[in-house]
């Protein structure tokens, strides 16, 4: 947990930090919000993907709407980074507020400019 927490702030102040290293719990959600936010998970880090890709990265291509309430769900923001999920014609929600997910995906592009 101390490690989390570390890598959460470095994280925060711009650095890279891989979170695939760590294995969240997300036996109490439903198969398919378990499905939406293990795809979510392999989203590179700078990169988005509409809802509708991740739909259609899952097998189930007509369930955007469906995948962006699987990922208000998330219990694990950050570990898991719904923020790189967004609308085909918008940012798209993000329960921190859509100003905290645009300053997140803005923070990684800049990263990787460097």
């Amino acid at each position: 947990m101390q490690q989390l927490c570390c890598d959460i702030m470095k994280y925060l102040s711009g650095e890279y930090v891989d979170f695939l290293k760590y294995d969240p719990d997300l036996t109490h959600l439903t198969k398919f919000q378990r499905e939406v936010l293990e795809a979510t998970r392999k989203i590179p880090y700078g990169q988005t993907r509409t809802y509708g890709q991740l739909a259609k990265d899952i097998g189930k291509i007509k369930a955007s709407r469906a995948v962006g309430r699987a990922l208000n769900k998330n219990p694990y923001p950050l570990v898991i980074p719904c923020h790189r999920v967004v609308a085909k014609n918008s940012i798209g929600g993000y329960a921190g507020g859509t100003e905290l997910k645009k300053k997140l995906l803005e923070m990684e592009k800049s990263h990787l400019l460097r």
